[in-house]
């Protein structure tokens, strides 16, 4: 059993999915303070925020911790969650007909181990429907979601291509933990 130290539906979807016993709950950190040059120095420095602040409210001796942020960049922008529909329209426009990387990095703290894991799924969309995006913004279903983007959902029908791991895109690379965990469970 681990603590997810996130209140993501996805996330907690994800360990389901890849049958790893958990229990859901997290403090918030604020990530509008975080100041970052690089989509990957973004998201590390969030996940360290959150396994901070979650790491002072629960530890790790009775659960093993797990937190994970994710964030999008297309066009060499950081896509971070939309504040308003015209700013997702915007990103949405940014991702349409090019390659977009969703990035994800993990804190796994337990007590005999302890995993830093950035991976990244690179994305190739095809344009995107202009009517289609509007139906999608309307849905309210972007909200939330770092670059506005649900590759299970709205962006799904537009991959051209795909390097990675879904779960990856999704906001947790369960491929590694789950074999993290298992050979833990050998020893």
């Amino acid at each position: 059993m681990i603590r997810l130290a996130s209140s993501s539906p996805t996330r907690a979807e994800l360990l389901k999915n890849a049958g790893i016993d958990f229990i859901q709950e997290s403090v918030d950190f604020d990530e509008e303070s975080i100041v970052a040059t690089s989509p990957k120095n973004f998201v590390y420095l969030a996940t360290l925020g959150k396994f901070e602040a979650n790491l002072r409210a629960f530890g790790y001796e009775e659960y093993p911790l797990l937190v994970a942020d994710t964030v999008v960049t297309a066009g060499g922008k950081i896509l971070r969650k939309a504040k308003s529909v015209e700013e997702a329209r915007d990103i949405l426009l940014t991702q349409s007909g090019s390659v977009a990387t969703i990035i994800t990095c993990m804190i796994f703290q337990s007590k005999s181990m302890k995993i830093i894991d950035i991976s990244k799924t690179d994305y190739i969309f095809r344009e995107f429907d202009l009517n289609e995006i509007e139906n999608y913004l309307k849905s309210g279903d972007w909200q939330g979601k770092a670059g506005a983007c649900m590759v299970e959902g709205f962006c799904k029908a537009y991959i051209k291509s795909v390097k990675g791991y879904e779960s990856t895109a999704m906001g947790l690379n369960t491929e590694l933990l789950k074999t993290y965990l298992i050979n833990t469970q050998k020893d």
